[in-house]
């Protein structure tokens, strides 16, 4: 063999040392809401089988925690196949009895993202997407009453692959760059900056938690949207939920959302991606809706059973986080910072989180009534323009409350 012929191939990959300070953030930190496990708690960690080496890292950190890890790797390409193959009793299929075990058993979870292929479902039909993960819709439910009762936690992390770092633009040693940044897997002791991070979070959170807000306008070039918060609506973040989580939300009541919003950051959504999204709504639903690129998507994604509804208002003040490169994944990407910062709502499924007192207590028809939204989806739509966000007190007077990519409280 000739030695022209020879490709050698060269491949970044992050340190031991690296993929430890960042299982020991997930676990000895995100978990149990910025506490960490405690010894005897049974942890699942769901990661795909790409993500192989953070998996060991995360196994090793639970042991030394004194926790039970319960292991889910998931192989790659089976999701294709599925769809390709499945037919409606398949689709549709709900193991309850082990759904329910398992939930029932398990205390926190990690869940790692981590993709070979971002566009493994572009031609698969949306409609069996939404079908199948609407029959997954009740063990959501079972994890919400488990968590609302302060007996779960979760959180979510990403794992930097080839295929990932090139819809992003960036070669992988730079997608990881920006991984290990946004994490502080840089410093020393990662977890002590995130308890900063905790502290200069809750800040902001008091803050507009101590104004009555009854609701707020966004406006910028191509947004023009009024939220309105709802009864007993407070500001949440820093739980821990996602590393990385820079942002500041709050979960409003749907019904009085009315005008317009276009968003500038793709969104990528079961395998495919929607470009230049536009939403309009009218009484809380969307009218209108456009998209550039992944319009079918957007649609049959709005289609779903009260998909359509507003079930989050997040915004990130660019001084927080260390994100400033696009990363074709939502976590990232609605955590950038850069110099605007982002806003992002999502529709689909509201936090119950955001309520002002103890969620344990409220019935469905409460949720409901306070105009809390039910789905079976959630999905973030993202902006990043220059934008300024007013609140409109109850006492009849106005404050901005964010300008420039910055709070302002």
């Amino acid at each position: 063999m000739s030695r022209s012929s020879v490709i050698i191939h060269t491949m970044f990959e992050p340190s031991e040392k690296i993929l430890k300070k960042y299982a020991d953030v997930l676990v000895k930190f995100a978990l149990n809401s910025g506490k960490g496990v405690k010894k005897g708690e049974v942890v699942q960690c769901t990661v795909p089988d790409i993500a192989k080496p953070l998996l060991v890292a995360l196994h090793q950190s639970i042991l030394e925690a004194g926790a039970h890890p319960v292991i889910r790797m998931l192989p790659s390409g089976i999701d294709k196949t599925f769809y390709q193959l499945a037919n409606e009793d398949q689709l549709t299929f709900f193991p309850k009895k082990f759904a329910k075990a398992r939930v029932d058993l398990i205390d926190h979870s990690v869940g790692i993202l981590a993709e070979i292929d971002p566009f493994e479902l572009k031609n698969v039909d949306p409609q069996k997407i939404m079908k199948n993960a609407e029959s997954a819709k009740k063990t959501r439910d079972w994890i919400f009453n488990k968590e609302i009762k302060g007996n779960f936690t979760w959180t979510l992390a990403l794992y930097g692959t080839p295929a990932m770092a090139k819809e992003a633009g960036l070669s992988l040693e730079d997608y990881w760059e920006q991984i290990i940044k946004a994490c502080f897997l840089d410093f020393k002791d990662p977890i002590l900056q995130w308890k900063k991070i905790f502290k200069d979070q809750e800040h902001i959170k008091n803050k507009l938690n101590s104004y009555i807000i009854d609701q707020v306008r966004v406006e910028a070039d191509g947004i023009d949207l009024w939220i309105k918060l709802g009864k007993d609506r407070k500001w949440i973040g820093g739980s821990g939920r996602n590393i990385p989580s820079f942002e500041i939300f709050t979960s409003p009541d749907w019904r009085g959302t009315h005008g317009y919003i276009t968003f500038n950051q793709p969104i990528y959504f079961h395998g495919n991606v929607m470009k230049d999204v536009r939403l309009e709504f009218a009484k809380g639903i969307v009218v209108k809706s456009s998209a550039r690129e992944g319009k079918k998507t957007l649609q049959a994604m709005l289609s779903r059973p009260d998909a359509n509804k507003v079930g989050e208002f997040s915004l990130t003040d660019s001084r927080m986080t260390r994100i400033d490169k696009f990363m074709a994944n939502t976590l990232f990407d609605e955590n950038t910072g850069d110099k605007q910062g982002n806003t992002h709502i999502a529709v689909g499924s509201s936090y119950k989180e955001g309520y002002r007192g103890d969620p344990s207590k409220v019935t469905k028809q409460e949720w409901k009534k306070m105009g809390y939204n039910s789905s079976g989806e959630h999905c973030d739509f993202i902006s990043t323009k220059s934008r300024k966000v007013t609140a409109y007190l109850e006492d009849g007077s106005t404050k901005v409350i964010y300008s420039n990519g910055k709070f302002t409280v």
